[in-house]
């Protein structure tokens, strides 16, 4: 090959060399994402240095000229914005939605997304624990509390018993985010998903009791939104018990969908001159609404004598209501799974209240409610159920990792068989993995920030985990977790499992229409400022969105090939150790996201927002990607810790193993103009054939199912902050009780089953063997008196409840 002119370079270096320098340039340049002007600069010195004729300047004079003069250019985009017009081309995004993408704000989510993360501040980031107040409240009120409640005996009465109630009120557990000003504990999200976290593994109704009050509700949106009459009233009383809140937003026929509310407010003007409302509602599914003395309502405002002048429809609007005024019925109960926390319907006929008092905010709040909830949710969907989630993994992983010693089949505790290792360190690795992600969610939370594209990664995650989590654990602990009593640790956390999938947003639509479809446009750097620039004719902010997304989308094309073929090696790493190889594969994961995610946008168009199975795809690596980048930040936050690596490897080989399968579910799915063909042939062999991760090793499940199974430092970090009692009649203490004793006696049984194997000892029952032993002095008298101790206790910890006939009555008709 000879180039067309060789010029001032022929006399310097071959030919060969000028093309290898042109090359890597090339790739340099498009790597990292150099701007237009150095490529203007870099093809003139090219093109200088090959003697380029005049007509090749006139071209390249043009390609300047068209696109490095920004007053020419802008009429280039201009056509473009025409053309995206009328087409239709971008998604259309209802008041709804436009609402909530404005509600929250953008995290590190948006360095996943750009395809070039930038990992020094994804690392700088918090990782936050507790105060020392915190955990003090953690460690005196939150386990008295948990003491107080009996599992079976709340399933029981139906209700937690008086002296949980008491103490509830006693230590303001309903004030943890209400400000100390206004008599509250004032406490961070991190302290209040640890609280609710340790609530919900002693119990799903003392855990979801706690919840609802210190989450989307009266209390949160009256901090942030209620006018000063408003708190100085209100959050005293909510903080002292005085008010038991609820909030009523869900209806038969309108759940995520505001525009679906058929709950009514009318403005009309009373005898007294004063702005009221006159409201009509039919609510479901309201958690504390049975016992509820305030409830928040979200509704439709309507202005039919235009009183105020702003029209007759004014939107959706919050207003607390008294439940002690006329029309106002709270009485019924829903039964959701047979979990007793109080939950019900709610419904207001004619109900009429004071405009200024009961709206939030005053008349300011009018037409905002949409906002506020979706603003209060972008935050509260990262606390509550991941601490549910995240505490109820850990209590598995404590409960199913003693049960594994303790249990014994052919001789052997179970936890040695390998088909109770996978389940078990699947178990352990969602732990650490759900931890990791609990903790760094909630130091951006703790500053103020409103993710909402990561909450809703946080609050479909950790429930969909846990609901495998717990699933492991019942076929790990099988006659033991199906049999209800006293003795069961995990049947109601089961039962429990399918409520925190349903609320704050069902877990398919979080994961099909939130964490992609509004996160590619919350989260992309560019989407939302283009669509945004349209909608507002703006053809400035248009040219520099456009221009911006087309360079990054050069850039990614660079980036995820040469990413691909270096396996992550080309983008170095900011830490050293055994993090910096994920970090490399978290920077080709996120190119090759990137660029797939911009391809179908491009080619797709608002259609794609329609095809749920690929954003869904989408989301599952988005997911993943985050999900990764909290778990570096964890190992790297806590020194690294050798002990902890089985735990960090299968948590990361996990994370790139599911990223895998969606990327490849994406490239045999993908139906995208011209290219699908290139995406199921050589793209999708490729990608199997270079495979991010096939998943943990064997080696890693063996370590991580032993950590369960081990007592000790790390057995209790792993499973730090859930509910463990100091009666050993409670399930978790007499597992813990009987696995240590078990434990204590492994090699003097061992010693026992290799004399009877040698003959010396008779088979037989243990009694009669340790009898035989300790007069043949195999073992001494004391150490018989061990082993007896740890089989009664491992026979203890084995046995499910049973009842008498009229004993099992009472309990069906207690729990009916």
């Amino acid at each position: 090959m000879n180039l067309p002119y060789y010029g001032f370079f022929e006399n310097l270096v071959p030919e060969w060399a000028v093309l290898t320098v042109l090359v890597l340039a090339i790739l340099h340049f498009g790597f990292y994402g150099y701007g237009i002007r150095l490529w203007i600069l870099a093809a003139a010195v090219f093109l200088y240095g090959c003697g380029a004729g005049v007509a090749t300047w006139i071209g390249w004079g043009a390609v300047v000229f068209l696109f490095g003069v920004p007053l020419v250019r802008r009429v280039l985009s201009g056509g473009v914005m025409k053309m995206l017009e009328a087409l239709q081309f971008l998604p259309t995004i209802s008041k709804t939605e436009q609402e909530a993408i404005d509600a929250g704000t953008t995290w590190i989510e948006g360095e996943l997304f750009s395809g070039r993360p930038n990992f020094k501040r994804i690392l700088s980031e918090s990782y936050p624990g507790l105060t020392a107040e915190e955990q003090a409240f953690i460690d005196g009120p939150a386990q008295e509390v948990c003491d107080a409640t009996l599992d079976w005996d709340v399933f029981q009465r139906r209700d937690l018993s008086p002296e949980t109630w008491a103490l509830l009120k006693k230590h303001r557990f309903f004030g943890m985010i209400i400000p100390k000003e206004y008599g509250g504990l004032g406490f961070s999200a991190s302290a209040n998903s640890a609280v609710v976290g340790k609530m919900s593994s002693a119990n799903a109704v003392l855990g979801i009791t706690v919840m609802v009050p210190n989450s989307l509700g009266p209390a949160e949106l009256l901090i942030h939104y209620g006018t000063e009459e408003q708190k100085n009233h209100y959050l005293p009383r909510l903080a002292s018990h005085e008010e038991i809140p609820a909030f009523a937003l869900t209806e038969p026929n309108a759940g995520s969908d505001a525009g679906a509310l058929a709950a009514k407010g009318v403005i009309f003007k009373g005898e007294d001159a004063r702005l009221k409302i006159r409201l009509n509602w039919s609510k479901r599914y309201i958690t504390l609404a049975p016992i509820s003395t305030v409830l928040g309502l979200a509704f439709k405002l309507y202005d039919p004598e235009n009183h105020l002048g702003q029209g007759t429809s004014l939107g959706v609007t919050c207003a607390l209501i008294p439940t002690s005024t006329p029309g106002v019925d709270n009485g019924h109960r829903h039964d959701p799974l047979g979990i007793p926390f109080y939950n019900g319907p709610s419904y207001g006929h004619d109900v009429e209240v004071d405009l200024e008092t009961a709206v939030i905010g005053g008349a300011a709040g009018i037409g905002r409610g949409w906002r506020m909830l979706m603003e209060s949710l972008a935050a509260g969907r990262g606390i509550s159920l991941p601490a549910v989630g995240t505490f109820g993994s850990k209590k598995v992983a404590r409960v199913a990792g003693a049960h594994a010693v303790v249990r014994k089949q052919f001789g052997l505790s179970i936890g040695k068989f390998e088909g109770i290792e996978e389940p078990l360190a699947r178990i352990g690795g969602y732990s650490y993995l759900l931890e990791a992600a609990r903790r760094y969610t909630n130091g951006a939370l703790n500053k103020g920030a409103k993710p909402a594209v990561v909450t809703a990664i946080m609050k479909y995650n950790a429930t969909e985990l846990f609901r495998k989590a717990i699933d492991d654990g019942m076929d790990i602990l099988g006659g033991n977790a199906i049999s209800r009593g006293p003795r069961n640790a995990l049947a109601h956390a089961y039962i429990n499992t399918p409520i925190g999938i349903t609320v704050e947003g069902a877990n398919i639509l979080t994961r099909t229409l939130i964490i992609f479809g509004q996160g590619a446009i919350r989260s992309h750097p560019w989407v939302l400022q283009e669509i945004n620039a349209m909608a507002e004719k703006d053809v400035k902010a248009f040219d520099k969105a456009f221009f911006g997304h087309i360079g990054m989308v050069v850039q990614n094309v660079f980036r995820s090939v040469l990413l691909s073929v270096t396996r992550g090696h080309l983008a170095g790493s900011v830490v050293g150790g055994p993090a910096s190889r994920y970090v490399r594969k978290l920077a080709w994961a996120s190119a090759s996201f990137s660029i797939l995610a911009d391809m179908s946008l491009g080619l797709m168009g608002g259609t794609l927002k329609r095809k749920e199975m690929i954003t869904g795809r989408f989301a599952d690596i988005f997911s993943w990607m985050y999900l990764a980048s909290a778990t570096i930040v964890r190992f790297e936050s806590e020194g690294r810790r050798n002990e902890d690596l089985p735990l960090f490897r299968y948590s990361m080989d996990t994370a790139f193993m599911r990223m895998q399968i969606a990327f490849d579910e994406l490239y045999s799915s993908l139906r995208l103009p011209v290219i699908s063909w290139f995406l199921r042939g050589p793209v999708g062999i490729w990608s199997r054939m270079n495979r991010l991760s096939a998943g943990p090793t064997d080696g890693d499940i063996h370590r991580v199912a032993r950590v369960l199974q081990t007592p000790g430092e790390q057995r209790d970090r792993l499973t730090d902050g859930i509910y463990v009692p100091a009666s050993a009649e409670r399930p978790i203490g007499r597992l813990d009780r009987a696995m240590i004793a078990s434990i204590q006696a492994e090699e003097l049984t061992s010693t026992i089953k290799h004399a009877v194997k040698a003959g010396k000892l008779p088979r037989g029952g243990i009694e009669v063997q340790l009898a035989a032993a300790v007069d043949q002095k195999i073992i001494t008298k004391e150490q018989a008196e061990l082993i007896q101790h740890a089989e009664m206790l491992r026979d203890d910890a084995v046995h499910v409840d049973s009842f008498t006939l009229a004993e099992y009555l009472k309990t069906s008709i207690h729990h009916s």
